[in-house]
């Protein structure tokens, strides 16, 4: 099953279920207003999600259907017809028209690094250390807080560079979102966007490399497990794009990385109490070129094939 979380006009959120024409069931409800709320809802009724989401599409009336109409005056007209589609919400978010926001609001999101040999290799060659190998190569994963909901963003929308830094680049991820337990309840695509030369300047600083407004960016869908044959053999492409033109290309499989997410999960929950929800990033194995870091109006997209594509503008903070 995937979900999304969509802005409706006059209704606000609304959590919808993507079908494989793409198109959007709505399937808000009072008690179950987000996808956050509908993950808990399922494990306090100890039903799986496709059985309470089909309870909540019986109860719930959806709101009238819509579409678009061209642009007037830089404001979107809405005109009733039937069917709203995936492909319709995927604009910059503005409160006048329909679009799509992240895919849950995790209330905590941790990131994971160098889970990838091309991207310990790198880190050392621009720190002049071997920190990041010894990481590869040890028995602890390295596991960092990222971010909370008012860092996060959501598809088409901004992504930041720190006033202080220079070189901030995109870490296109595969991330998982965790339930009461530890399990893994769904997926996502996360940009873990970092300054690295703030990081590279002392590992110390890593966690102001890491944490600020619009470090991170989630979407578009959230991906229950029977939608993925197998999370470490998925093919992820990362395009940026500068003046609509392609100035960089990276792709990876995940079968590379190198540690199992429940033994990542493992570290991550060691004493260390994580809320229903809390989303992980798993680290990245595109490592864009020193000389191309991000810029205000780039535009990064993160594909894989069945989640949809991530893409967010750049803009300096």
């Amino acid at each position: 099953m995937k979900l999304i979380q969509f802005h409706l006009p006059n209704l606000g959120k609304r959590v919808g279920i993507v079908t494989r024409e793409h198109t959007v069931i709505d399937v808000t409800s009072e008690e179950s207003p987000g996808v956050l709320e509908i993950l808990e809802l399922a494990h306090k009724e100890k039903v799986s999600l496709g059985v309470l989401l089909a309870d909540i599409q019986e109860q719930v009336s959806p709101p009238p259907p819509m579409r678009f109409t061209a642009f007037q005056d830089t404001e979107a007209v809405l005109a009733e017809e039937s069917g709203l589609s995936l492909e319709k919400l995927e604009v910059a978010p503005n409160e006048k028209i329909p679009h799509l926001l992240v895919p849950i609001d995790a209330p905590e999101v941790w990131g994971c690094g160098v889970t990838y040999k091309r991207s310990a290799y790198m880190r050392d060659d621009d720190s002049e250390q071997d920190i990041y190998s010894r990481v590869y190569r040890a028995d602890r994963p390295e596991i960092f807080f990222k971010a909370t909901p008012p860092r996060c963003v959501g598809p088409n929308d901004f992504i930041g560079i720190r006033s202080d830094s220079v070189l901030t680049a995109a870490e296109p991820e595969l991330a998982y979102v965790l339930g009461a337990n530890g399990e893994i309840l769904g997926y996502t695509l996360c940009n873990d966007v970092s300054a690295w030369d703030i990081e590279r300047d002392n590992p110390l600083y890593l966690p102001q490399s890491k944490i600020y407004s619009g470090c991170c960016a989630l979407g578009p869908m959230f991906i229950t497990p029977s939608e993925v044959d197998d999370p470490y053999n998925l093919e992820m492409k990362c395009t940026i794009l500068r003046n609509e033109k392609e100035i960089y290309v990276g792709e990876v499989n995940t079968s590379q990385i190198n540690w199992k997410f429940e033994q990542l999960t493992e570290f991550l929950m060691r004493d260390n109490p994580i809320p229903f929800g809390t989303v992980v990033s798993t680290g990245t194995g595109i490592i864009v070129p020193n000389d191309l870091p991000l810029a205000p109006n780039d535009i990064v997209q993160i594909e894989v094939e069945g989640f949809g594509t991530l893409s967010n503008p750049v803009k300096q903070l």
